[in-house]
């Protein structure tokens, strides 16, 4: 097989460019104002979150690693996966517990940075020389029934990032998801659970500060990108827990009253003192209300698996027979 495999691309020249100038607009010109979390991640982004991963505070990739390590054959046994298409893929560690796993025909990483898809997609092509690796540039938002697939696929989103969706993004991603399936596929799904607000909250600020520089980036992002002038160290890290909604919110809180200059989209924004912009929400779940969810976009679920402590699960879910 090609170790050296070309990412497929789905992303249309200058759209992520695009999403970014009509996110960062209407976020600093809505109230409150907002900004998407999936602007946290150029390089040095993707770095600090690494780095995140492996703090004490942030058990999720632990626990979800756990949880893999310990039902990966239960995986291959319950789905007979022969292709594997990964959403967001990213570094692929732990995907490497599936591919170790299943007797797998074809892999599909799929994620939105090129360069870094191509680097770890080669690097998979190299341990694993039988498989065929087919990597895929690619926004989850617009792309979905656009990928590539195969026979009998798994479709794994891994990570906990469906929590960074409202529920009602939450419903048209699931029902995409299914939609990609065919009738013989399966998803696998990670995602936290509702615990102890305390660690909740210190999973996303940590002592060392790791989060808050993560969080900060946002803006170094949009300077680098689009002429800004924002002072990140002028914003405080907060994350709270919304009891209502059952997520942690990341919030940018400004130290002082403040003026900041978006050139390239020729837009000023004035912050008041205290003034707080969230960059981020991270729902966390109950069984049930995800059983739920999964059932109403079109799934039956085959089993939820959580780590010994009950912190995060890991479900397969199969299309719901009509």
């Amino acid at each position: 097989m090609d170790a050296h495999p070309k990412p497929e691309i789905l992303l249309a020249p200058g759209a992520l460019d695009a999403a970014l100038r009509a996110d960062v607009r209407a976020g600093l010109t809505a109230t409150p104002k907002t900004l998407p979390p999936k602007w946290f991640y150029d390089e040095r982004g993707s770095a600090l979150f690494d780095r995140i991963t492996r703090l004490e505070e942030y058990y999720p990739t632990r626990r979800e690693r756990a949880v893999l390590t310990e039902r990966a054959a239960e995986v291959a046994a319950l789905t007979g996966a022969r292709t594997l298409v990964e959403l967001g893929a990213g570094s692929g560690e732990k995907t490497r517990l599936l591919l170790d796993a299943l007797d797998l025909d074809t892999y599909v990483p799929v994620d939105v940075s090129g360069e870094f898809l191509a680097e770890a997609a080669a690097k998979i092509a190299a341990d694993y020389p039988g498989l065929l690796v087919r990597p895929v540039v690619a926004d989850l938002e617009e792309h979905l029934a656009a990928l590539p697939s195969g026979p009998r696929p798994l479709v794994a989103f891994l990570g906990g990032t469906i929590g960074n969706m409202t529920p009602a993004e939450r419903h048209r991603f699931l029902t995409a998801v299914r939609g990609l399936l065919g009738p013989d596929g399966a998803f696998l799904l990670g995602a936290d659970l509702v615990k102890d607000t305390g660690r909740l909250v210190r999973a996303y600020h940590d002592a060392e500060g790791v989060t808050a520089a993560f969080n900060r980036n946002v803006l170094r992002v949009i300077n680098e990108r689009l002429d800004a002038d924002f002072d990140p160290d002028a914003f405080a890290h907060v994350a709270v827990w919304n009891e209502a909604e059952e997520w942690i919110e990341m919030r940018l809180r400004a130290l002082r009253p403040q003026t900041v200059h978006v050139r390239a989209l020729d837009l000023t924004v004035a912050f008041a003192d205290g003034e707080e912009m969230r960059t981020e929400i991270s729902a966390k779940f109950r069984p049930a209300g995800l059983k739920e969810e999964l059932t109403a976009a079109g799934f039956d679920v085959s089993v939820l698996w959580t780590d010994d402590d009950g912190d995060f699960s890991v479900t397969i879910a199969t299309p719901a027979s009509v």
